[in-house]
Parts: structure tokens; C-alpha cells; sequence
């Protein structure tokens, strides 16, 4: 069976970008840097990622990483086929069930959604489409509740 095309949310490329024991567990799971078809991203998580390089003030070592990963995954773009479309039919969609998702995260899964790519994340935010639109693989842990380790 083939592997499904996986779209990496921010939270696990910040742990692709840390190289911490949160992607080795990501990678022995489900071996992102070797997968086929190629693993991609949102242009939205490339600006989420670098904004928080700045806010926590990251290093060069772990700038080099986060650009290494940047190139090294395929970014979908704003002229993704059907993206817009998308994240109207899904911003919809999440306001009927009454969700409100924020902007980056509907940007996030309307790219999912055109590249009919299985989302993988660590937020809870996205189970309401788990199987509705989507197909979400959550991961342990959430990155909004776990802060910069220091010294790094």
C-alpha cells in the first residue's frame, strides 16, 4: 500500500527545525524525509515558522536547520489549484459546525484539503474534519502548550 502524501503542519517542522525527540518519534512513525510522494507544506506555515524563530530568538545553527527543512519539504503556494475555493468551502463549513478555526489553520487544511493530503499535526484544532473533508493524523503533544527550551 502506498504511503499517503502528508502535509506538515508548523508544529511539526518547529520539531523537524529543534531536532528534538518529538521528531525522531515523528520520523520512526512515519519517516518523513524519506516518504514518497514528497511531503509538503503550507506557504502559510513557512511565515508561522519564521515568525517564531524570531520570537524565540533562534540561533544560526537552528536557522541553517529551519531552512535545510524548508527546502528540503515542497511548499504548496497561495496558487495551489482550487486553494481559495477551499478555504471558502471550509471556513463555511467550520463556522455551520461552530468552530471557529483560525486563518492560518483554514489556509493550513484548504491546502490539505486541494492536495487530498493527510494532515499531520499535533493540534487538536483540526479533529472536527478528521474524516469530513479531511484526513488528520495527530501526533502527541501540542506545541502551543510546550515554550522554547532555553539554551537552544
Amino acid at each position: 500500500m502506498a504511503k499517503p502524501l502528508y502535509l506538515l503542519d508548523t508544529n511539526i517542522l518547529v520539531h523537524a527545525c529543534r531536532r528534538d525527540s518529538s521528531w525522531e518519534t515523528i520520523k520512526e512513525q512515519f519517516d518523513p524525509m524519506m516518504a514518497e510522494p514528497h511531503p509538503v507544506y503550507s506557504f502559510v506555515t513557512d511565515g508561522e515558522l519564521r515568525s517564531l524563530a524570531l520570537q524565540w530568538s533562534w540561533g544560526e545553527d537552528k536557522i541553517e536547520q529551519m531552512e535545510y527543512v524548508l527546502q528540503y519539504f515542497l511548499r504548496a503556494t497561495l496558487e495551489t489549484a482550487g486553494i481559495i475555493e477551499a478555504y471558502a468551502t471550509l471556513d463555511a463549513l467550520s463556522r455551520r459546525l461552530g468552530f471557529k478555526m483560525g486563518k492560518n489553520d483554514l489556509w493550513i487544511a484548504a491546502t490539505a484539503y486541494c492536495l487530498d493530503a493527510t494532515l499531520l499535526t499535533e493540534d487538536a484544532d483540526f479533529d472536527f474534519l478528521n474524516g469530513v473533508l479531511l484526513d488528520v493524523v495527530r501526533v502527541n503533544g501540542d506545541i502551543r502548550s510546550a515554550p522554547e527550551p532555553s539554551g537552544l
